[in-house]
């Protein structure tokens, strides 16, 4: 090999390698799964900011500042990963399909309507990133993600309440599950799935009263988590 394709070749490795690099990190860009995000603003309640992120594979995470306790004060937010089933996950796509992937604007812009905080929902794929704020929307493709991702939120927020109960205060318990018992008659908790561990938890521990224990079995099986 001569000096000049030595050189050559010297001069274009380093180059060729890069060009490489940058590929393969756009082709990973292209392939992650798409997403639906979801954040809620409301001073004033608890939590008072949440958000929820669902890829199309069921992979979740969850953000919020709710408190533990009345008087608790913490800036430390609570964070979660976890799995939501094929059904819901499929639900969720559809829905964003529906309503046009969140383009364009979907807030009613009354000003006669009550404030509900202020609400995102974010739409990513490899081909769009599209975000919408709004308090209020009439689409209702969007009033329906809005209800699901509120009801996700709700549980594991029950989910977090009832693992603090269940090593601080397991009289706690009781009241809790009742709450969770009766929202959940009404389909105000979906996805029970995903705090399953501490309501087994609960169901199995013989310290516990038998009627909370049958509660929190009841809440389980209800959702088909308890199989």
């Amino acid at each position: 090999m001569s000096f000049y394709s030595l050189r050559l070749r010297s001069f274009l490795f380093p180059r060729l390698v890069l060009v490489c690099l940058m590929l393969l990190v756009l082709a990973r860009a292209q392939q992650a799964p798409p997403e639906v995000a979801f954040t809620c603003d409301f001073p004033g309640s608890d939590p008072s900011h949440y958000g929820i992120s669902v890829r199309s594979d069921g992979h979740a995470s969850y953000v919020s500042d709710g408190k533990l306790a009345k008087d608790a004060d913490s800036d430390e937010p609570f964070r979660m990963e976890f799995t939501v089933s094929p059904a819901t996950t499929a639900r969720i796509f559809d829905i964003a399909k529906k309503a046009n992937y969140f383009a364009g604007d979907i807030d009613s812009k009354k000003k006669n309507i009550a404030s509900t905080g202020s609400k995102t929902l974010v739409y990513k794929d490899a081909q769009r990133n599209t975000v919408a704020t709004y308090n209020y929307s009439p689409v209702p493709a969007i009033e329906e993600i809005t209800t699901l991702f509120q009801g996700l939120s709700t549980t594991l927020e029950f989910g977090r309440r009832l693992e603090y109960d269940y090593r601080y205060q397991k009289l706690a318990l009781d009241e809790e599950l009742k709450r969770m018992d009766d929202l959940s008659g009404r389909g105000g908790v979906p996805e029970v799935a995903a705090i399953a561990p501490i309501l087994q938890k609960i169901m199995n521990d013989p310290s516990v009263i038998n009627g909370v224990r049958a509660r929190a079995q009841r809440l389980l099986e209800r959702d088909g988590a308890g199989k």
